[in-house]
């Protein structure tokens, strides 16, 4: 891992980012910008030695934030969906910061594969048409996505930042993830909706393979940005996981098939082995780990 270097992170305290912050915490000067509207997050990131710095991507002017971080990582995202409001956020706030930091000597922007045109069970490379794929439940989220990845194109260029474009698949772990609202849903005996073109394949990620991948993909950022997918090596169903999770706690997974749901988003993780390399823990051990921190309590069937 990094150390002892001047680290920005943007939206620390969300579910991906805060696993990665306390880590790189352990060896670096690491600082955490949101606007904090929650006093226990706040808390909890101070705890793990991550310093806050309280702004709003959507309208501040970032004077309070230091100029002179060796890296930022940009995990921040607003899901409001008002256009204005999450654009501004998204897309242009990230912009100003990359003008602020512009010293930095590498910049990770965190992207998603909601940026895709959904093309059934294809493998979706980064050369790929990018598309509006998460409309049907999150409104802005694809677009104010893709602006995003516009906007840190931009400024790489413009202000020779090197930079990476990440597009994460579905990350999970011990402090949550789309399989921990299956898990949730699973327990209360609730069926877990899926997309009806069967089945939704995606590349989940456990949290110690995308914090182990972080020197990784600042290390090959570069201007142009370097854009690549970044998910688990290996491709899982909702169907799948939500059956090994119904395994390990003894309950058979209930599905509901809509097309109010996302569709499958499977990537093409070439370009990511080339770069990175692969993930090293399996799903079906990322599951029980996940489960295990979430509930305790829960006597798991191996």
């Amino acid at each position: 891992m990094l150390k002892n270097e001047k680290i920005l992170i943007t939206g620390p305290a969300s579910q991906v980012a805060f696993p990665i912050a306390r880590e790189l915490a352990k060896s670096n000067r690491v600082y955490g910008l949101a606007r904090f509207s929650n006093a226990k997050d706040r808390a909890n990131l101070e705890a793990v030695g991550v310093t806050c710095v309280a702004a709003d991507l959507a309208q501040d002017s970032f004077e309070q934030v230091p100029d002179d971080f060796t890296y930022v990582l940009n995990f921040a995202v607003l899901k409001s969906d008002s256009f204005d409001r999450d654009l501004a956020a998204n897309a242009e706030g990230p912009g100003r910061l990359m003008y602020r930091c512009r010293k930095a000597k590498a910049w990770l922007h965190c992207s998603s594969g909601g940026v895709y045109q959904l093309n059934g069970h294809q493998l979706l490379k980064e050369t790929d048409p990018l598309g509006d794929n998460h409309r049907n439940t999150m409104p802005t989220y694809s677009i104010s996505k893709i602006a995003a990845e516009v906007m840190a194109r931009f400024g790489a260029r413009q202000w020779n930042i090197p930079t990476t474009i990440a597009r994460l698949s579905v990350p999970y772990g011990n402090n949550g993830g789309w399989p921990a609202y299956h898990l949730e849903a699973m327990l209360a005996g609730s069926p877990v909706p899926v997309h009806v073109d069967k089945p939704s394949v995606y590349n989940p990620i456990y949290e110690d393979d995308y914090i182990a991948h972080i020197p990784k993909l600042l290390a090959v950022a570069s201007v142009p940005a370097t854009v690549t997918n970044w998910g688990g090596s290996i491709q899982v169903s909702i169907e799948e996981w939500c059956a090994c999770i119904g395994r390990l706690i003894g309950v058979e997974p209930k599905f509901v098939y809509t097309d109010r749901t996302l569709a499958s988003i499977p990537m093409d993780l070439t370009r990511m082995h080339e770069l990175i390399g692969g993930t090293r823990v399996h799903w079906h051990d990322g599951m029980r780990r996940m489960i295990r921190a979430l509930h305790p309590e829960l006597s798991l069937r191996e």
